[in-house]
This record gives C-alpha cells, structure tokens and sequence, in this order.
C-alpha cells in the first residue's frame, strides 16, 4: 500500500482567497475600474448596448424584462471581451499577486 501525497488545493478555495486578498486591499475596485476604462475604451460597452437595443426593439419593450435581457446578453458579453483587455487585467492581478 502507498501512501498518497496531499490532494491540491480546491480551486474555488484559491479563489475566494485571492478575491479576499483583492477586495481588502481595495486592488479589486482599482481593478474593476480599469476594467470598466479599458471597455469603454475598445468600444465594448457600446456594442453591447447596441444589442440590448436590438433585442428590445425585436420583442417590444413591454415583452422584456431586465432579467431576461440580462441573462440573454451576459454569454455575449463576456464572450466578446477583447484579448488584450483580458490579458491587461490578467498582468495586473499577477503582478499584485507577486510577493
């Protein structure tokens, strides 16, 4: 019989202890701000409200609820996040990840 190693930290458990470290040190608002800049920036935000638009003015606005909507777009939206931007934030919490 051999012995096992240790099994690996569960990943939601690595999660929750970044996102605490973020959130504590206030990195995670610096972070979702630049976020919330560099969609802006890309034209992201704008095509997003285009398509809600779109999707209203299909089913009239009587016929849709925010949730719906809310639930339509959101596969989208993170979907079309552009590649760089991703990556910018991805640089950004390594780095504040560092020791």
């Amino acid at each position: 019989m051999t012995e096992s190693s240790p099994a690996p930290e569960p990943l939601p458990k690595l999660q929750e202890g970044v996102n605490a470290k973020l959130v504590s040190s206030g990195e995670r608002e610096r972070l979702k701000q630049l976020l919330r800049e560099r969609l802006i920036e890309c034209g992201w935000r704008d095509e997003l409200k285009e398509q809600c638009k779109r999707i209203v003015k299909a089913r009239g606005f009587e016929n849709v609820t925010t949730e719906d909507l809310a639930r339509e777009i959101t596969p989208v939206g993170r979907a079309t996040v552009p590649d760089a931007v991703k990556a910018e934030l991805l640089q950004n919490i390594r780095k504040f990840l560092q020791p």
